[in-house]
């Protein structure tokens, strides 16, 4: 009576080791969707008591307008109650109210600056 020997199982192929360490496993890369930062307005608020002089200085100083533009906007604030002065990040626009508020506290003035966000 004729046996077969036995055959080994045969184990499948391993894949050869990588530095990492070999059972890491890469999955197919996305790219990612980066949305810009939320921009903020820097306005001015109209008030009886504030001279237009002091505030064209004020946008001119720190808002980087010419003479006509800020004297623009100063018509804007007085007439509509509110104007623009220019558009940020939040940490930039945070920074350029507390320098308006600032220099109308040492004006003795009550002019008031807001930042908004922009939708």
């Amino acid at each position: 009576m004729a046996t077969k020997k036995p055959q080994n199982p045969t184990q499948p192929p391993l894949a050869p080791r990588t530095p990492d360490g070999g059972d890491s496993v890469v999955l197919e890369r996305r790219a990612q969707k980066i949305q810009p930062p939320q921009m903020y307005q820097v306005a001015m608020l109209n008030d009886d008591y504030t001279p237009m002089e002091f505030v064209v200085m004020v946008i001119q100083e720190f808002f980087g307008k010419d003479r006509e533009s800020a004297t623009q906007i100063m018509l804007k604030i007085h007439l509509d109650g509110k104007g623009v002065c220019g558009v940020y990040s939040r940490d930039v626009a945070a920074t350029k109210v507390d320098q308006v508020l600032d220099a109308a506290k040492q004006g003795g003035h009550p002019l008031q600056c807001i930042s908004e966000p922009i939708e």
